[in-house]
């Protein structure tokens, strides 16, 4: 067996660097450093807890009761038909897989590659992989063979696991090809009917869903006996979204993703009650903590979704009494100014929506409460560990959970979640490197706290992401807000601001108030080069069917926003829709433009 990961996790940043002790010139075990763990766990952030371990938890206490659903639309998608599983088949189900990964060889420290759509299987093969100390690499379905290729060599991965056909596309037979190139991989797998998996390439192992057979239990038990899991141990490797970059690896141990499961689980009030839809890909933070870990803890239902389809998205919501769901907000604020699509559906079960990825609008989020009573959760999250959420019970005001979010660690300020108790936040100035303490100034958000990451895989080829103090450097600027200085507001990434004649002009703010247009269904504001100015303001739009607008027609209309002149745009481009990445965020390098305007 390897260990690639711990070695690469220990050597990959300021926190992780200081547990790289060995035994027999093996990298010791776990991500985070032991004086860390001891004084989180002192603390009560941090347990013994395992991800396998509650999901054994699950099972015993849920049994029969129904756990996971596949999507409605699974069988045009993937030749299959949808199914629905208890715990105690999905338990089944997971120990037989967990059996057939031994089979091949793969144990602790190894790295498993899972690019499959939001379904049954896919939970199946975290939990079973889990089950043995194997850690995941979760990857977009979007990825073709060079990306695949390239993040398996890089995390070392040792077996890859995908799907026959996802749609028109034939995955694994895409995937075969480049990866006999991995040097560490030895097995490659494609779930699927017969008749997608009758011409896979030549060495292609064939799996489809079954239940354990005693032996198989027997095997899988002996195995986990013999070889425990501790919550230190790596349990997924994700990928940043890469919006400005190369993806960086990202691993992550049971405790830190626990940590950030329970903020996610909290702000909501997920309970076992709850039947969740997940449409976001289970591949990072959003997919994974916004959906998955509330369901793992609180035994609810998991109903999957993907990719994401309008209609079968709906459907789901009233065929499946859906309680809790997410969506991103220029879909919210799409279904909310549909009176006549709202009219022929039956969202009456929904309570409350996740969303984030892009600034909220604030008359949707005050639309959805007030005309739905649906009250809409902003998040705000990334792989490396940042989580800030702004639950119904913290900002009762839609127009404040719209913009604003918890000051995590503001003097004499409590909050109704626990992240509110163990996370400390800070804004550093990104000239002088002072912090900002006032209202109005801007800053990068600097966090520490147990849901942060130990640091990137091969981190010693990349500059650090903490800074001198330990927290995570997110290069994400906030500034302070409220009354009491206990709100954070969001600005921009640090690296998208708007340089305009000397003065920064944050691109977020723009975005939110132009999407506000009733023209426009999506924008994205960039920078121009200009050798006079440097930068002039660009705004890249997607137009609501039927609609046109012209830059002098937007330019009007933000003036009667009162915002400030050297803001307006300046060059107005329609798209039919932004270029965006596996996750949705929109990639801004596609948009910008190279040459400087004189």
């Amino acid at each position: 067996m390897t260990d690639a990961v711990t070695s690469a996790a220990t050597s990959a940043g300021t926190s992780a660097s200081t547990s790289a002790s060995t035994s027999a010139g093996r990298p010791a075990r776990g991500l985070h450093p032991p004086d860390k763990v001891a004084d989180y766990r002192a603390r009560g952030w941090w347990g013994e807890q395992t991800l396998d371990g509650l999901f054994a938890d699950q099972v015993l206490a849920r049994g029969d009761a129904l756990a996971v659903v596949d999507p409605a639309n699974r069988e045009t998608l993937l030749g299959s038909p949808p199914r629905r599983l208890t715990w105690h088949e999905l338990d089944a189900e997971v120990t037989a897989l967990a059996a057939r990964l031994l089979s091949l060889g793969l144990g602790r420290g190894d790295v498993l590659a899972v690019q499959l759509p939001n379904t049954v299987e896919l939970v199946e093969v975290y939990l079973a992989a889990w089950r043995l100390g194997v850690v995941v690499s979760p990857l977009p379905v979007q990825l073709r063979e060079r990306e695949v290729a390239g993040m398996c060599a890089r995390a070392g991965v040792t077996a890859y696991v995908s799907c026959a056909r996802f749609g028109e596309r034939q995955l694994v037979a895409e995937a075969a090809t480049a990866l006999a190139d991995v040097d560490s991989m030895r097995a490659v797998v494609a779930y699927g009917p017969e008749s997608e998996t009758s011409e896979l390439p030549i060495g292609v192992r064939v799996w489809h869903p079954e239940a354990a057979m005693d032996a198989d239990r027997r095997t899988v038990e002996a195995h986990a006996a013999g070889d425990p899991n501790e919550a230190n141990d790596a349990v997924t490797i994700c990928w940043t979204s890469g919006t400005e970059s190369a993806p960086k690896g990202v691993p992550r141990c049971h405790m830190d993703w626990l940590a950030v499961g329970v903020a996610t689980t909290e702000a909501p009030q997920v309970t076992v009650e709850d039947v969740l839809l997940n449409p976001f890909p289970m591949i990072n933070m959003a997919g994974i903590s916004g959906m998955f870990l509330p369901w793992l803890l609180s035994g609810c239902v998991l109903v999957q979704h993907h990719p994401f389809d309008l209609p079968t998205f709906l459907g789901q919501v009233a065929t499946e009494r859906v309680t809790y769901t997410c969506a991103p907000p220029a879909l919210l604020w799409m279904l909310l100014g549909n009176e006549e699509l709202m009219a022929r559906v039956d969202v009456s079960s929904l309570t409350r929506i996740g969303s984030g990825s892009a600034p909220l609008q604030p008359a949707m989020v005050r639309g959805w409460q007030e005309r739905r009573g649906i009250s809409v959760i902003n998040f705000f999250g990334s792989n490396e560990g940042i989580g800030l959420l702004s639950s119904p019970v913290d900002f009762p005001d839609p127009e404040d959970r719209a913009q604003f979010f918890p000051r995590f660690g503001a003097p004499g300020v409590t909050w109704s979640t626990r992240a509110g108790e163990w996370t400390d936040t800070r804004l550093v100035d990104i000239v002088t490197g002072e912090d900002v303490t006032e209202p109005g100034h801007p800053g990068e958000l600097h966090i520490s706290g147990p849901s942060v990451f130990a640091g990137y895989l091969h981190g010693e080829e990349l500059p650090s992401p903490f800074d001198d103090r330990g927290y995570l450097r997110t290069g994400d600027l906030f500034e302070i807000a409220g009354d009491r200085g206990q709100f954070l507001r969001y600005l921009d990434r640090a690296r998208d601001q708007v340089i305009r004649g000397g003065t920064n002009i944050a691109p977020a703010e723009l975005e939110g108030l132009m999407a506000d247009h009733p023209a426009v269904a999506d924008v994205a504001v960039i920078g121009d080069p200009d050798e006079r100015l440097g930068e002039r303001v660009a705004a890249v739009v997607v137009l609501r069917p039927g609609e046109t607008l012209t830059l002098e027609e937007l330019v009007a209309w933000l003036r009667e926003r009162k915002i400030a002149s050297f803001k307006l745009p300046e060059r107005l481009e329609v798209r039919d829709e932004l270029p965006r990445n596996a996750v949705g965020k929109v990639l801004k390098r596609m948009l910008r433009r190279t040459g400087v305007r004189e």
